[in-house]
């Protein structure tokens, strides 16, 4: 399936933490998803997150395939713990997405959870071979 969205002009831009272990959780998902892209419904908010290896762009599902706002130049390896947030770049192309940012945040790490979730769980499973009798 390919989707295309429009990114318009940017209106501006911020410096924003995300924390560490949503970073993680993020990665993770992307790479058990066997495509070069993760799609994150955010029902609560009727927008969708497409997850690639360089940015996050969000799109209210509402409207057209137009991009709200993207984070990128997230700056993982500058940290001195793991632990520690990870820097990334917030970019504005609506002035909706501007206003929905900080809802937006919460919502898109609670959506995660619920992704995770449904990820099929590695099983340890053990083979006993049958020893038939001679009856």
């Amino acid at each position: 399936m390919e989707m295309s969205f429009e990114r318009g002009d940017e209106i501006g831009r911020e410096t924003r933490q995300l924390p560490a272990g949503y970073y993680k959780k993020i990665l993770l998902l992307l790479l058990h998803s066997n495509s070069e892209n993760l799609f994150v419904p955010i029902r609560t908010m009727q927008y969708l997150a497409v997850v690639d290896r360089e940015e996050i762009v969000f799109v209210d599902g509402q409207g057209p395939r137009l991009i709200e706002l993207a984070w990128c130049d997230f700056h993982a390896g500058e940290r001195e713990d793991l632990h520690a947030p990870v820097l990334y770049t917030c970019i504005y192309y609506r002035e909706k997405g501007r206003q929905e940012m900080f809802r937006l945040q919460g919502e898109f790490l609670k959506a995660l959870e619920l992704v995770e979730g449904r990820q099929p769980k590695a099983v340890s499973t053990t083979v006993t071979p049958i020893v038939p009798h001679d009856d």
